[in-house]
Formats: structure tokens, sequence, C-alpha cells
């Protein structure tokens, strides 16, 4: 089986990529635009792997993408390329309606022109008995997000929860789900859909909430926390969702949405104490410039540290509140009943044990976050943290 994976640089899609081939599961083409979220270095070794070729291919290019399912023939599509950060999306809107609506919509059409020509290939060229036509699948991968703020105490997303998107992010994904939707539905193309909740993992953009506080916790940098830090995600790890969308693209009906989540509903300020408790076990030492130590009561100076300052509490000390983002949704939950009750997937890892691993991860792998954090990464994280006024409780 040959699947195209769109995005397979980023961070859920390099996952499904290592997925597919680490377990020799399908041939993988890779169409990445590699905005500053792609990166190669995310796919260690695929370089030389026959069962892999990289297509550096923008989706809103319609003739480069006819050109790739014309030479390399997929069965299937797993679309996760998309602009996807909320901040980002904020401070400049126009870019995710470009890539995630009218990137979507150009993918689904060379996707459908592909697909109605493939009743011409012999039975024979098939699997299981069906038609090249008949197997081909189109999986859309999307978030929670599109369904808006949830209760405290409201029930969990389900797939018919009505959309209600609050950010401009939110509602591009929400579009090119309905997009996906309409072309199954006025064109026959045979989808598939699921809704992830946040991922986390190895090998995330260090934009991301988790990444974001390990990195900036190592370099004794302020913790910037939204608000009073009560938002509460539910995190699903990245392996996790990996493998939930490989079930979903070989298993899941024709036309029909899967919600994917991770069982771990946390608010921010808990996750972030929780990456401040790992980092004080596996990395006790956390430096601080002397000017930041006078404002820290309880520190004292390390005779090693050339005037900087150690203390086992100094990674929570870094928590900063900071006034929140317009639209702040404060709670998203994902109920995950149909995938697991229907298709029998269920996340293997539990949310400590996996962040655990994420913590070790970022501390083992210096050289892939110093090759990410380039200058313009720098000036974003400026541009988005520095108005920002202190709002400490």
């Amino acid at each position: 089986m040959r699947v195209l994976v769109t995005g397979g640089a980023g961070f859920i899609g390099s996952a499904v990529v290592r997925r597919l081939r680490s377990q020799q599961a399908a041939d993988v083409v890779n169409v990445d635009r590699l905005t500053y979220a792609g990166n190669p270095d995310s796919l260690p070794g695929l370089s030389a792997d026959d069962g892999y070729c990289f297509e550096q291919v923008d989706i809103r290019d319609s003739h480069e993408l006819e050109r790739v399912f014309r030479e390399h023939r997929p069965d299937a599509v797993m679309h996760l390329a998309a602009e996807s950060h909320v901040d980002r999306s904020i401070l400049g809107p126009e870019v995710f309606v470009d890539t995630n609506v009218l990137g979507t919509q150009r993918l689904l059409e060379v996707a459908r022109a592909y697909w109605q020509e493939l009743d011409s290939r012999p039975l024979a060229d098939a699997r299981n008995g069906c038609s090249a036509r008949e197997q081909f699948r189109f999986h859309h991968i999307s978030t929670d997000e599109v369904f808006g703020d949830l209760p405290p105490n409201a029930p969990a997303f389900v797939e018919t929860t009505p959309y209600a998107p609050s950010s401009p992010y939110a509602a591009s994904k929400a579009a090119s789900d309905h997009l996906v939707r309409a072309w199954h539905r006025t064109y026959g193309l045979p989808v598939v859909l699921s809704n992830c909740s946040n991922n986390y993992g190895p090998y995330q953009f260090p934009e991301k909430l988790i990444p974001l506080m390990i990195l900036n916790a190592l370099a004794g940098k302020p913790l910037p926390v939204y608000g009073d830090g009560g938002q509460i995600r539910d995190w699903l790890h990245v392996e996790d969702h990996a493998e939930a969308l490989w079930t979903v693209l070989q298993c899941g009906t024709v036309g029909e949405t899967y919600n994917i989540g991770g069982n771990a509903e946390r608010t921010n300020l808990q996750v972030i104490e929780t990456i401040c408790a790992t980092l004080a076990d596996l990395r006790p030492a956390s430096p601080l410039e002397p000017s930041d130590a006078a404002k820290k009561p309880g520190l004292c100076p390390d005779a090693h540290s050339g005037g900087r300052v150690f203390a086992p509490g100094a990674y929570r000390d870094l928590i900063t509140f900071v006034a929140d983002r317009p639209g702040h949704d404060r709670r998203y939950a994902i109920d995950s009943t149909r995938i697991t009750t229907e298709l029998g997937w269920r996340p293997a890892h539990g949310f400590e044990a996996g962040l655990r691993e994420t913590v070790a991860w970022y501390l083992d792998n210096t050289e892939w976050v110093a090759r990410v954090q380039s200058g313009a990464y720098r000036e974003w994280i400026a541009e988005n943290y520095s108005g920002r006024a202190d709002a400490s409780l």
C-alpha cells in the first residue's frame, strides 16, 4: 500500500510517517512545503529508505499536486498539512484561511480527479477483491478546537457535537472539515475524518505549550501562563494518535468521523507544574541569572555556576501569569468511545508517564532543539509574549 501524507514533516505528520515506515505498514509519499514547523530532522534515517519519498510541494499548488498523484499513484491520502497554532492565527489569520481552506479544497479536487480515473485500473491490481477505486481513501485529520468552548461540567465532545469555533485557526479547520464532507456528499469521494485532542510528545515544535515550557525552564526563562492557567485540555500522546489515524484509515467507515483523545484532562497550570516537577527530578539544577535571582526568595548562588543560582524549587518559581489571549476557550474534552468500541483503538500512554518520556526526549536531543530554534522562531516568541502585561495572581 502506498500512502500520500501531507504535512509529513510536521509534528503529527512525522509521527505518522515514522510509524508507517518503522512497522513496514505502507510505502509513504511525504508532501510538505517545509514551512517553519516542517522539519526533515524529525524523520531520521528515512532518506535511505526505498519505501519513502519526499516531495517539497505546497498543497495550494494544483499542478504540482497533479504531478505527485500521477507519478506516485497513492492508494490513500492522509491529510495533515495545516497551519495549526492559535496564537499565530490571531496575529495573522490570512495564511490559515489560505492553507487550511484553499489548500484543502485544491487537494480535494486533485484527489477527486485522480480517484475518478481509477475506474480503469484492472481488478487484478487491487487487493482483497476490491478495485483500486473502491479501496482508495481520503483521511482528513482535524482538531477538537472546531467544537469551541465546553462548559466545566458538560459531557465531552462527541462526533455529532455542533461546531462553534472561537479562533481563526479553529474556524479554518472547521471550514476544511465541511469541505471534506461536501466532497463526499456531492462527488462521492470516499473520505474518513478524525478530530483529535491536544497532542504532545517528541519532535514537537517549541511554540506549543509543553515543549515551550520545557525549553524555557531549562534556559531559566519565565514560563508564561495565560490568565489563571485554569484552561482545561485533553492530552494525547502523538504516537498513540499516529496509531489511531492508521486504524481509522484502514478500518473506518467511509463518510464517518472518529474522535481521538487521550483520556487525560488537565488544566494548563497542572501540566506546567508537572513539567516543573519532572525537570526537578531529571535535571535538578535550574539556572537563573543573578539579576533574576534577586527577585526569587530562597535561592543561593552556586560556586560552579558563574554567579548564577540553583535551587530545587526554581523551575516552579519561573511560572509567570500573563494576560490571557483573545477568545481563549476554557475547556476541551474528547469522548473516544466510538473509535474504541467500533475500531478497538485506545491510548497506550498514561499522561504522567508520557510527559516524563517527552521531557527526557528534549533533554536528550539538544541538537534537534537548537536547529529548530531559528531567528524567525525567536522573533515570533518576542512578538507574541512581549506585549502581554504581567498578570501575576
